[in-house]
């Protein structure tokens, strides 16, 4: 499911361009534009298949925009043109050479292909390749093989989104502009594969189960390992069992896959941490416009951390972040006026298109006019509105903690009692489930959805404000310090930040002329988080909980920027399952891809909420 929602989503800016623009079709674009087809020699002999799109009115150079993608050039063939071209209409009317490249070892193009290729810093010889050196020696032959004005530009979305950031460390002095969108940064700290150690079991089982089958004899397409279709996930996932089942026919029987390698990874080990471009992004010279979406289900952690990552190591940097209500990819779609039940009006995408990317690229390829966005845009859930600021995050952004307490109660008063906990039995043969949509694909809207349904469960707990007084404003990191006991020796902690919607209240119709939807007592998510316990001190040496101890257990959050408004509560929820968007737990200390049935067992967790064990969620508060 995962590898159609990327390509669906990849396919946004052909929707974009047929909405924004009259006939913006394939015979548009071979009215205008002129196809080549090349293999390009990378130093190490390899060559990568590769698209070129040349305008027509050769008046004047163009400067290049290209994209590097394992997801395919298509359409194949120098007759065979795309629909569109570029990362939207406006860039495409206003004409550059548009480049389209299969990655190493994806497709048409030679070589071996690598998930997140590991990055070499101090490259010794030709035969010392990775994605920045492919992306360099790709640079050195168009501008010598192209009549370009001598500057490139790189964007994506996805992974993509990862190849512009790969690109970004010793670039091509030619690259002037770059747009990692959704970037995938760190697959098991917070992107795609693992959430702080906890597998991703839905979105990687229907990924890989056709990404990386064998390849066609023309490279044109790959059959699957096998079809990965049912109507109810969950029901699915649960019968399924262990996934040491998945390693053997008939699901991913070829030891070389992907989904091997990446079960054969359960710990933060050397295979990811060389697979961590972050800590590669330093003393970048391109200016840079990172992209992401507050509901990206996939790559949320992977555009703030980006961002981050060069602000951190690049000092002096020309770097721009931007972080919208959208999808994984959603500011590509031909319009975003809402989700799920957030209503927000004016058309984002359109301001997102043509006041933002199509200037960033425009300023720093063509010299056309200026670049004077803020180095922050975000909207801001709640109040519907984009906000500006300097730095991320803001400087007036100041942390502060709410204690969890008895009765569910959430304050900003620490506990006075001696003792106190609230207790849930977590049984992994009745997870939680993450949505309470029935389907066999991922229900995109669970990052908004109401939370009543799990709410209502014995084995989540609840913990909510008095109504508020008065509008609060969270913008910034979220921290939840859990004190914990449990009976078995490791279990898995979700954290929730809620809105709660107070009696009476309505939001427009998510369709024109439809009635106005009654939000009475809705428990609308704003941002959750997954920690497998064990992983609560070293994501790479894991540590077994002892029974009935009392440790502390600290969630990151990905950032948020939202207004609970006057009236509303704010709720944290917790739970020990989250099925089966992530895998189950057995609640012993065992490596889960190893695991058998009899493993998988119930354990008494307890959140500790007393003057020597208080828990507590460190929100960022506006001021």
């Amino acid at each position: 499911m995962k590898r159609i929602v990327l390509l669906c989503l990849l396919c946004f800016s052909t929707w974009a361009a047929a909405a924004q623009n009259p006939a913006p079709d394939t015979s548009w674009v071979k009215a205008n534009y002129t196809k080549t087809e090349h293999y390009i020699p990378m130093r190490d002999g390899v060559k990568l298949f590769t698209a070129i799109y040349t305008p027509k009115d050769n008046s004047q150079t163009y400067p290049i925009i290209m994209q590097r993608t394992p997801y395919s050039v298509r359409p194949y063939g120098e007759h065979n043109y795309r629909r569109s071209l570029g990362p939207n209409a406006y860039l495409m009317r206003e004409k550059y050479i548009f480049v389209y490249q299969d990655a190493r070892g994806r497709y048409k193009s030679e070589g071996t292909f690598r998930e997140m290729t590991p990055a070499i810093e101090n490259k010794k010889s030709n035969k010392d390749v990775d994605e920045s050196s492919d992306t360099y020696d790709t640079v050195e032959w168009l501008l010598k093989n192209t009549k370009s004005n001598g500057k490139v530009g790189q964007w994506g979305i996805s992974f993509p989104g990862y190849y512009s950031s790969a690109g970004l460390p010793d670039a091509h002095p030619a690259m002037a502009a770059v747009s990692p969108q959704a970037p995938m940064s760190d697959e098991f700290i917070g992107d795609d594969c693992y959430h702080n150690g906890a597998f991703f079991l839905m979105d990687n089982f229907g990924f890989y189960s056709g990404f990386d089958g064998p390849k066609t004899k023309d490279g044109t397409g790959y059959q699957s390992h096998f079809n990965a279709e049912y109507s109810d996930a969950y029901k699915y996932f649960l019968d399924l069992g262990p996934l040491k089942k998945t390693n053997a026919a008939p699901y991913f029987a070829d030891p070389n896959s992907i989904w091997r390698q990446t079960t054969a990874h359960p710990v933060y080990d050397e295979f990811w941490q060389s697979r961590n471009i972050k800590r590669h992004l330093k003393n970048i010279k391109p200016a840079v416009l990172v992209v992401g979406g507050w509901f990206d289900a996939e790559d949320l952690y992977g555009a703030l951390k980006t961002y981050a990552a060069i602000e951190k190591q690049s000092p002096g940097n020309n770097s721009r972040l931007v972080m919208g209500p959208w999808t994984h990819g959603g500011w590509a779609a031909p319009a975003w006026k809402r989700f799920a039940q957030y209503q927000f009006g004016a058309d984002l995408n359109k301001y997102y298109q043509e006041e933002i990317e199509t200037k960033f690229f425009n300023h720093h390829l063509k010299g056309k006019g200026t670049f004077d966005q803020p180095e922050v845009t975000v909207f801001e859930t709640g109040s519907n509105q984009w906000r500006y600021y300097d730095v991320w995050p803001p400087k007036n952004s100041e942390p502060t903690t709410f204690y969890l307490g008895e009765k569910g109660t959430l304050s900003l008063k620490k506990p006075a009692s001696a003792g106190g906990g609230t207790s849930y039995e977590s049984d992994p043969a009745k997870p939680v489930p993450y949505t309470h949509v029935i389907s066999g694909h991922r229900n995109n809207e669970y990052m908004a959805e109401d939370q009543r349904f799990a709410s209502r469960r014995p084995d989540v707990v609840s913990f909510q404000t008095d109504s508020l007084a008065e509008d609060l404003t969270l913008t910034g990191e979220i921290v939840a310090d859990l004190m914990v006991s449990m009976t078995g020796s490791d279990a898995d902690f979700i954290v929730k930040v809620i809105d709660v919607w107070p009696a009476g209240s309505k939001v427009p119709a998510a369709q024109e002329n439809g009635k106005p939807m009654a939000m009475d007592g809705y428990q609308q998510m704003v941002r959750a988080e997954v920690l497998r316990g064990k992983f609560r001190n070293s994501f790479s040496k894991p540590e077994p909980f002892t029974k009935d101890k009392i440790e502390k257990v600290t969630v990151k959050l990905n950032e948020v920027a939202h207004t609970f408004q006057k009236g509303h509560r704010l709720m944290v929820q917790v739970q020990s399952s989250w099925f089966p968007l992530v895998d189950r737990n057995p609640q012993k200390f065992i490596n889960i891809f190893e695991a058998t049935e009899s493993d998988f067992q119930k354990s008494r967790i307890t959140i500790h909420h007393d003057s020597r064990n208080a828990s507590s969620i460190t929100l960022p508060v506006m001021h």
